[in-house]
């Protein structure tokens, strides 16, 4: 792990929707990176608590937001009536909390003073779009009974950070960054097309940009790079604004790939210098540590936004 010391550039790994693929090999491949900070976006599982576990273990700075995924059989009434074990004896969206502790900043932040940054976390367990959705799971578990509530908790977390620099994370992204299906959270299920992104999330970052705070990055899972309705191209996946937030969707499903001997690992890698945006990339790392293959993303301004 790259010294803390050296706080004008950090390497920032960005792990999207894990979906059950998570070993020892990625432990061993975020060190052989040189990573300072990893972020991750949720979905590790269907309310996968042994990887969860495996994650809050891992001896690397780190934040954390649960996916939609990671409360599957507790969020909504289908599925509870599909949860493989008795949720009377368990709870596990909770185990999951508990384990990472302060290190899930859903409605929460978490600060890194020795980078000058701070991490916000979204709100946890988004399913995007613009409808309020599980009601009494949000209600219940945080308290929060609507849009207005939920944009006030995030608010709060924001003007609690210590540092005058942010970076977001969410589960899906903010609105705002095109309502086409191949947008970066755009909806390319039926009915085709919208912006499918969280509401809330966006009124946070734009209050972090009205009171001066510096926004560099803003990064999400939630819609697969791969296009459920069409095979010719991949989702959009990276843009830049106006105020200079680059926007970065980091689900790549499956993140882990079968090759003959091995397999290949992805990587969304953010490299800061002195608390701006300098590369980001897409790293693929193969069993013997050798980067396969690397894609780097440039965004002219307003890239895929607002349509």
């Amino acid at each position: 792990m790259a010294s803390q010391l050296q706080a004008e550039t950090v390497r920032i790994a960005v792990v999207g929707d894990v979906h059950d693929q998570w070993d020892e090999g990625d432990a061993i491949a975020l060190a052989h990176l040189n990573i300072d900070l990893v972020l991750f976006v949720g979905d590790f599982g269907n309310e996968a608590v042994e990887i969860v576990a495996h994650i809050a273990d891992l001896p690397i700075p780190k934040a954390v937001i649960l996916g939609n995924h990671d409360a599957w059989y507790t969020a909504t009434p289908w599925g509870r009536r599909k949860s493989p074990y008795d949720r009377r004896q368990e709870d596990r969206v909770q185990q999951q909390l508990d384990l990472l502790g302060e290190t899930h900043v859903g409605y929460g932040k978490l600060d890194f003073p020795a980078w000058g940054l701070s991490v916000v976390g979204g709100r946890p367990f988004s399913w995007g779009g613009s409808d309020w959705k599980n009601t009494d799971f949000y209600q219940t578990r945080f308290g929060v009974s609507g849009w207005e509530h939920s944009i006030q908790r995030l608010i709060h977390a924001v003007d609690r950070t210590t540092q005058d620099t942010l970076i977001f994370i969410g589960h899906c992204g903010p609105t705002g960054l095109g309502d086409r299906p191949e947008s970066l959270c755009g909806r390319d299920w039926n009915p085709i097309g919208g912006d499918f992104g969280d509401p809330d999330l966006a009124a946070a970052i734009a209050h972090a940009q009205r009171i001066g705070k510096r926004v560099p990055l803003v990064t999400f899972g939630h819609m697969h790079h791969h296009l459920r309705h069409r095979r010719d191209r991949l989702r959009e996946v990276f843009a830049q604004d106006a105020a200079g937030t680059h926007y970065l969707n980091a689900a790549r499903v499956p993140r882990i790939v079968p090759r003959e001997g091995g397999c290949d690992r992805n990587f969304s890698v953010v490299t800061l210098r002195d608390r701006q945006v300098e590369q980001v990339e897409f790293v693929w790392i193969d069993h013997t540590l050798a980067v396969t293959r690397e894609v780097i993303f440039t965004a002219p301004t307003s890239l895929g936004m607002g349509g």
